[in-house]
């Protein structure tokens, strides 16, 4: 097994290139800046830990949390949709301009609805990516989108689903566009979330990242050690691929079937921890669907690494 580093995570650089776009706006009205909005999504989620914790509503605090976060998630993309439309009608306005005045407003109102669009979008996900590094950190929780993809701020990475992603790959085999650099592919065991699992798995990731600096992480999302992986791909700024297990669709399949995905990806290398490296879990089942990643990538010619505990 190759040496792995250990990690040292680096705060996330912010700028101001949402005070840049609201200026551009030419709104005689105020924009909030940046910094207020990513305020306000930390308060709004500090505000709700501390009024739930030690209550009896305490039980119930990952799905209202994860209620506010997707909250946001979902407002962000009912205004790009609301902008998406304007942006199409500015695309008809343009090929049927005459000319008149009335063409020209008209034109100019559908280019400002789609610019406040995208502010405004914009500054949802920043009151969403704040509030879920507020949650992490608050309660150790990693926050993902339910379903779909998400565009990343400077708080977080973006969130691709793996359907999407190997429709990008396969559309650059056709010679379109690239869907960005090389896939890693991990998957672990629900149990493996000790701090040694932990300091393994981002041992590990960092030397992955270090042979492929602009990696993206491809998973299934899945509690523990796969939950421990998001988080780091979260703190680096890693792209994230996420190939969920549906289980309404394929039933006890599922996890298998989300390796199938995984596996379409294309892997440089596929990571598994297949049980905890904590000797107080080392009696536990291997994770099957973590064994059957591994096999499934020897299958297809990929490469697999098995993360391992240190050697004494």
């Amino acid at each position: 097994m190759t040496s792995f580093s250990t990690p040292v995570f680096a705060a996330a650089k912010t700028d101001s290139a949402f005070d840049d776009l609201t200026a551009s706006l030419g709104d005689v009205r105020p924009h909030p800046t940046e910094d207020a909005l990513v305020h306000l999504g930390r308060a709004l989620m500090t505000e709700l830990v501390d009024v739930i914790c030690g209550t009896a509503l305490e039980d119930f605090q990952v799905l209202l949390g994860e209620a506010l976060i997707g909250a946001f998630h979902s407002a962000a993309g009912r205004i790009e949709r609301d902008a998406d439309r304007a942006r199409d009608a500015m695309r008809a306005l343009d090929r049927d301009f005459d000319g008149s005045e009335a063409a020209d407003t008209e034109l100019q109102e559908a280019t400002s609805r789609a610019r406040a669009g995208d502010v405004a979008t914009r500054a949802a996900e920043l009151i969403r990516d704040a509030a879920s590094e507020a949650w992490t950190v608050a309660t150790g929780e990693v926050w993902t989108a339910w379903r779909g993809s998400r565009r990343g701020t400077h708080l977080t990475a973006a969130q691709l689903e793996a359907k999407q992603a190997i429709r990008a790959i396969r559309s650059r085999r056709a010679g379109e566009a690239d869907p960005g650099g090389p896939v890693i592919a991990f998957r672990g065991a629900p149990a493996a979330d000790s701090a040694e699992d932990a300091g393994r798995i981002f041992d590990a990731l960092n030397w992955a990242k270090a042979e492929w600096p602009d990696m993206a992480l491809a998973t299934t999302g899945a509690k523990g050690s796969e939950k421990l992986a998001i988080k780091w791909a979260q703190q680096k700024g890693v792209k994230l691929i996420l190939a969920r297990a549906d289980f309404d669709a394929h039933g006890k399949a599922a996890p298998f079937r989300a390796n199938d995905e995984l596996i379409a990806l294309e892997p440089e290398v596929c990571l598994t921890l297949a049980h905890s490296v904590a000797e107080e879990r080392m009696d536990h089942r291997p994770f099957g669907p973590a064994l059957n990643l591994g096999q499934k990538a020897m299958e297809n010619g990929l490469r697999h690494l098995s993360i391992k505990a240190r050697a004494a």
